[in-house]
């Protein structure tokens, strides 16, 4: 959520969908810490990160560090982001402290490797379905969003940063190898959190510059089901003939990554020498962008 809001959203709070999402990506975070990270000494990203350092060198209770490391980031969430997504944020971490203090769960397997990545995909897996829900798990999300808009660094970096302290730290305190195997871990649970939250099917944007832009416009409409935009444009400028140029019409069209492939092949059925440029995006809405129908199998 990055607009802010006035006042707690109860409808939202309550909602039964959230609520839902909250509650089993709660499970599987404790999951992957109770039978996969914390018996390793494995990390991952963030306060759940820093909770663990502290918990295992210094034998101070989880669910109390979970509690008061992120009490600060949702101070500021409450201010500076909103109320309803902190208040969302608070439920999920409460929930998180209550699994962890009640359910017992015995580590699976002695794997280092196994370990590393099945508490990632477990623990991304959680934190996805949470934030589906409308909240987090780590006040870290806060503090790179607010940073975010006040500095000239991205969200990444941001993140990068930070992450690479608790990576140092847990070298300092448990050795190179379970930072190694920590650093596994978090970029795996990254990963599954985008896949959760953005889903598999990834959009992507598809730009189509071919002499044979008529054909290929109905190629991807018709037999492909997709909507196009069309810009007009020119073709050629090429170095050995920068004089010619030819007017055209620029195609695009929105496409998941696994359509990607089977659209151009059919394209450079009808046009070999058609120039094709792919840029990945993040959100769509509106528009027609799920296939209708295909006759290309």
């Amino acid at each position: 959520m990055s607009l802010k809001a006035n006042s707690v959203d109860w409808k939202a709070v309550v909602n039964p969908k959230s609520l839902i999402l909250m509650v089993l990506g709660v499970l599987c975070s404790a999951v992957a810490l109770e039978a996969f990270m914390l018996p390793n000494k494995f990390l991952d990203g963030g306060v759940t990160g820093m909770a663990i350092i502290v918990n295992l060198h210094y034998d101070v209770n989880l669910n109390l560090l979970l509690m008061l490391i992120n009490a600060p980031f949702f101070a500021i969430a409450w201010k500076k982001i909103g109320k309803t997504f902190t208040v969302q944020s608070i439920i999920s971490v409460v929930l998180l402290i209550i699994a962890l203090e009640f359910i017992e769960i015995p580590a699976v397997t002695e794997d280092k490797v196994l370990i590393a990545v099945f508490g990632g995909v477990m623990m991304g897996l959680g934190i996805g379905l949470i934030i589906r829900g409308g909240g987090l798990i780590d006040g870290f999300e806060v503090i790179t969003t607010y940073f975010q808009r006040n500095s000239a660094l991205s969200a990444s970096e941001i993140t990068i940063f930070l992450n690479s302290l608790i990576m140092l730290f847990a070298a300092l305190f448990f050795g190179i190898e379970a930072a190694m195997y920590s650093i596994l871990t978090y970029f795996t649970a990254i990963k599954m959190t985008d896949y959760v939250v953005e889903g598999f099917e990834e959009y992507t944007a598809l730009t189509i510059i071919s002499k044979e832009d008529e054909r290929v416009k109905e190629l991807i409409v018709k037999d492909f089901g997709k909507a196009i935009s069309v810009y007009k444009g020119e073709r050629g400028y090429l170095p050995d003939t920068f004089h010619i140029h030819h007017p055209c019409d620029i195609i695009m069209t929105v496409v998941t990554r696994l359509e990607v492939h089977r659209i151009k092949l059919a394209i450079q059925q009808i046009d070999p020498k058609a120039f094709f440029y792919v840029q990945t995006i993040k959100e769509v809405k509106g528009g027609v962008i799920k296939q209708i129908g295909s006759k290309h199998n």
